[in-house]
C-alpha cells in the first residue's frame, strides 16, 4: 500500500460521477459547486483528517438498528467493502469539490437508489425505507458532526463561529438527498445535542459486524498497522457512550497520545505531498473562475 493510500479514496482521484464514465471526455466543469474555496465544507473535507472522520461516522451511524438493517440488506459491503467505500467517497468528492451541474446529478442518482430501497428491520420490526426523512436526518448529522470532529481533532483548531459556519454550508448536502433546509440543524450546538443523546441506539448482530469491517477490513496481514492509525484514531473520538456501547476497551490517558501522534503524522503527511487530484483541480478552477 503506497503512502498515499492514507487518503480517503475520494481524494486520490477526481471521479467522473458515471458508474463506468471516462473523466476525460466530461465536459469541462462549470463553475465552483456548491461551497468554494472560501468555504467550511472544502477545508474540512479536503483534509485527510477526513479520513478518520468518516470512519467514526460509520461507527456511529451503524447503532442506529433501522439504518443498520437498510446497509446489511441491501449493500454488498460484505462482499466488496472497498468498492462500497469508494462509491461513498465519490459521491462525496462530487458533491463537494465538483461543479454545480455534477453534484446534482449526483445526487439525483442517489435519489433514485434511495426510492428503490425499503424492508423490515429484524430486531425493531419497523418498515423502513432509505429515503425516510427520518433515516437521512441520522445520517446527515452523524456526518456533519463526525467529519468535524475528525478535523478538529486531528487537522486543526476550529473556533465556534466556525463549526456554525460549516453546519449551514451542509445544509446544501442535506437538500441534495431530500431533506428541507428547514429540516435539519442550522448550528453546531444543534448537530451536537442530536448526536449524543443516542436516543434509539443498540448494538445489533449487524452492527458489531459493520463494526468489523470498519476497524479491521479484508487486507494483507501487513498492511493492517498502516489502517490501525485512522482506526485507533476515530475509536479515540468516540463519544464515550459510544465506545461503551460497543464494548472497546479504551483508557482516558491514550487519548491525548493518539490525537498527538495521530496529529503529527498528518501534518508531515501533508508536508511532504501535494493536495489530491481532486483538490488541486478545484482549486485550480476556482482561481481560474476568480481571474
Amino acid at each position: 500500500m503506497r503512502i498515499d493510500s492514507l487518503r480517503p479514496e475520494y481524494q486520490r482521484r477526481w471521479p467522473s460521477g458515471e458508474e463506468h464514465g471516462d473523466p476525460d471526455s466530461s465536459p469541462p466543469m462549470e463553475d465552483v459547486g456548491l461551497f468554494g474555496s472560501g468555504s467550511m465544507v472544502w477545508r474540512v473535507h479536503s483534509d485527510p483528517a477526513s479520513l478518520i472522520g468518516g470512519l467514526r461516522g460509520l461507527l456511529i451511524q451503524a447503532l442506529n438498528p433501522v439504518a443498520m438493517a437498510a446497509v446489511s440488506q441491501h449493500s454488498n459491503y460484505r462482499a466488496d467493502p472497498w468498492g462500497r467505500l469508494n462509491r461513498t467517497s465519490e459521491y462525496l468528492t462530487i458533491t463537494t469539490f465538483g461543479d454545480t451541474r455534477r453534484a446534482h446529478e449526483a445526487a439525483a442518482r442517489l435519489r433514485s437508489i434511495h426510492r428503490r430501497i425499503t424492508g423490515i428491520d429484524p430486531v425493531t420490526g419497523r418498515s423502513y425505507r432509505a429515503d425516510d426523512p427520518d433515516l437521512l436526518l441520522w445520517v446527515h448529522n452523524v456526518e456533519v458532526h463526525s467529519f468535524l470532529a475528525g478535523f478538529r481533532a486531528y487537522g486543526g483548531p476550529v473556533s465556534g463561529e466556525q463549526a456554525d459556519q460549516y453546519v449551514t454550508e451542509m445544509i446544501r448536502h442535506a437538500e441534495l438527498v431530500g431533506l428541507s433546509a428547514d429540516e435539519v440543524p442550522h448550528t453546531y450546538a444543534e448537530v451536537d445535542e442530536y448526536v449524543t443523546r443516542g436516543d434509539g441506539l443498540a448494538l445489533t448482530p449487524d452492527a458489531r459486524e459493520g463494526m468489523r469491517y470498519v476497524l479491521s477490513p479484508p487486507m494483507p496481514a501487513a498492511l493492517r498497522p498502516l489502517w490501525s492509525i485512522p482506526a485507533v484514531a476515530a475509536v479515540a473520538i468516540l463519544p464515550p457512550p459510544i465506545r461503551d456501547l460497543y464494548g472497546i476497551p479504551w483508557l482516558a490517558p491514550a487519548t491525548p497520545v493518539v490525537r498527538a501522534s495521530t496529529t503529527a503524522i498528518l501534518k508531515t503527511f501533508k508536508a511532504l505531498f501535494p493536495p489530491p487530484p481532486a483538490v488541486r483541480e478545484a482549486l485550480e478552477r476556482a482561481a481560474r473562475l476568480a481571474a
